[in-house]
């Protein structure tokens, strides 16, 4: 499906990635140095389809087979900043796709786990994150709903398939003064909206964004 090196990755493609982050992404508001940074050394059409190199730094999502897309270049960077990570941050991540929000989130914070759903689509990450070099990315092959619990709490979590409701199990895993992201399906002629979840001491605290398009949350391993 995929058939890229990393030696694709040249000038024409760096000056891609900095026309993206500065006219799709900063003139948006998105502002963490951290992010900006990561999205701008991420190679993005590595993880894409071949025949969709050319658009990977598109103002918009794209096909990665298997009925599931690789988000909007804007969508990516708002998400991340919105988790609020730091170097030391243990980051978990429900639907890794591509690995294109994984890779991101993994050039910011310490440590991501990463669980997808699809076998084919996670073996084509896992070959991409081990040309590309990265250490800190571990994935799982398993229904994301459970999150990872041996491995919580998490500083934050973000999931890039919209659920029904906010996952109990994945509130659980939040660390206390953790974030998660993650886009609700509200049942009203398929309205998302991405939604913040901040733990505290009391409870939880929750903000709506703004309306997304995501596929949907499933619980059912393809191997």
């Amino acid at each position: 499906m995929f058939s890229h090196s990393p030696r694709q990755d040249d000038s024409v493609h760096a000056h891609r990635r900095e026309r993206m982050v500065y006219e799709q992404i900063e003139k948006r508001g998105v502002s963490d140095p951290l992010v900006l940074d990561a999205m701008r050394k991420v190679p993005r059409h590595l993880f894409v389809p071949t025949k969709f190199a050319e658009e990977a730094y598109n103002d918009g999502p794209l096909s990665i087979g298997e009925g599931q897309t690789i988000s909007q270049p804007y969508v990516v960077g708002s998400m991340t900043s919105h988790l609020h990570l730091t170097p030391k941050s243990k980051v978990l991540e429900i639907g890794t796709g591509s690995g294109y929000q994984t890779a991101v989130l993994a050039h910011i914070a310490e440590k991501v786990f990463s669980i997808e759903r699809i076998g084919a689509l996670l073996a084509q990450a896992n070959q991409t994150f081990k040309n590309l070099g990265y250490k800190n990315i571990v994935t799982r092959l398993a229904d994301g709903m459970g999150g990872w619990p041996e491995e919580a709490p998490f500083d934050a979590i973000i999931v890039t398939a919209a659920a029904k409701s906010l996952p109990e199990a994945l509130i659980k895993q939040i660390d206390t003064g953790g974030v998660m992201v993650l886009p609700i399906d509200r049942g009203l002629q398929n309205q998302q909206e991405l939604v913040k979840v901040t733990k505290t001491e009391k409870g939880i605290e929750t903000k709506t964004l703004y309306p997304v398009r995501f596929v949907p949350l499933l619980g059912d391993v393809l191997n």
